[in-house]
């Protein structure tokens, strides 16, 4: 901590004037911002210890380099924040934009309390990062976690009450030890293992019923994700075994298979008789567009 620069990042973490914290948590002396996201959302102790540091040198190693090496006692400024704030939230923000959403980085009307919750902002997200184990595979999913929890980190700190309760808002998933863990990183790793025990031999399914990595995360690339809600609705399509699921258009409710198995039906009925002609035709002129079908339904166009 001798360098300025890190012991300006140190002394304004240490700034928590004004944070609710819960009333059953013995506040330390020496507490820091980053200790009120490890009471309110459950985060593991270790963890915040790591992703404080991360965090300081992460914003000490921007500052160094963008402020002045004759200044004796710098400050940290908005600027070196801002910095950190656009490389560290990168890919949010473009996730964000991807389906049309706003991000959930609400800055507080009051001048004096910008820095902190900038820092609250970042500090989040090093704590979900760091504690998401091999959810680091899905960093969409990273992406709509850390969308919800943030909105919520606002939501507390603005005061705002909840129209079910009529009390103040409390983050979903909080409230106990090693809460994040338990509840949100685990249920979502438990589909991964349930798909490798497959893989092994342990369970039998068809190739098209397992999903790694990729296939879970490519479920947050459309505004559907939404439908999973916050709390995470256990009866959601994301958290179903691909055996519940039709095979030809991978979807459990009965209403939705008829329509979805209807239509490709008829493309495929109709693909197969245009094969058909062609065929009997002579085979027609290269520019002639046909349709080739597969033994599973899908579709694709050849020339």
């Amino acid at each position: 901590m001798r360098c300025p620069k890190i012991h300006a990042t140190y002394h304004t973490l240490r700034d928590t004037r004004g944070l609710p914290w819960p009333k059953d948590h013995g506040k330390k002396e020496d507490a820091d911002l980053l200790d009120w996201p490890h009471a309110m959302f459950g985060f593991q102790k270790n963890n915040v210890s790591n992703q404080r540091e991360h965090l300081i040198l992460l914003i000490g190693s921007i500052h160094i380099r963008q402020i002045s090496k004759h200044e004796q006692h710098p400050k940290l400024d908005d600027h070196v924040l801002d910095t950190t704030m656009n490389k560290l939230f990168k890919n949010y923000k473009r996730w964000c934009k991807h389906l049309g959403r706003k991000t959930s980085l609400w800055l507080p009307a009051i001048q004096q309390e910008v820095q902190q919750r900038k820092l609250l902002y970042m500090g989040l997200y090093l704590l979900i990062w760091g504690e998401a184990a091999n959810l680091w595979f899905m960093p969409e999913c990273l992406c709509y976690l850390y969308h919800h929890m943030a909105f919520e980190l606002y939501g507390v700190l603005a005061g705002n009450v909840s129209p079910s309760t009529g009390e103040n808002v409390r983050p979903s998933y909080g409230g106990e030890e090693e809460a994040f863990l338990k509840k949100v990183v685990t249920p979502i790793s438990k589909i991964v293992q349930m798909d490798e025990a497959e893989r092994n031999g342990e369970t039998k399914s068809k190739h098209m019923r397992r999903r790694n990595y990729d296939d879970l995360n490519a479920y947050f690339w459309s505004r559907g994700c939404f439908r999973l809600g916050w709390p995470m609705r256990v009866d959601a399509d994301f958290f179903k075994k691909r055996s519940n699921m039709c095979e030809l258009c991978s979807s459990s409710t009965p209403q939705v298979c008829v329509r979805v198995c209807f239509i490709l039906a008829t493309v495929r009925s109709w693909a197969q008789r245009s094969r058909r002609r062609w065929w009997w035709s002579g085979g027609g002129s290269p520019e002639f567009l046909w349709l080739s079908t597969f033994s599973d339904g899908s579709v694709s166009q050849l020339r």
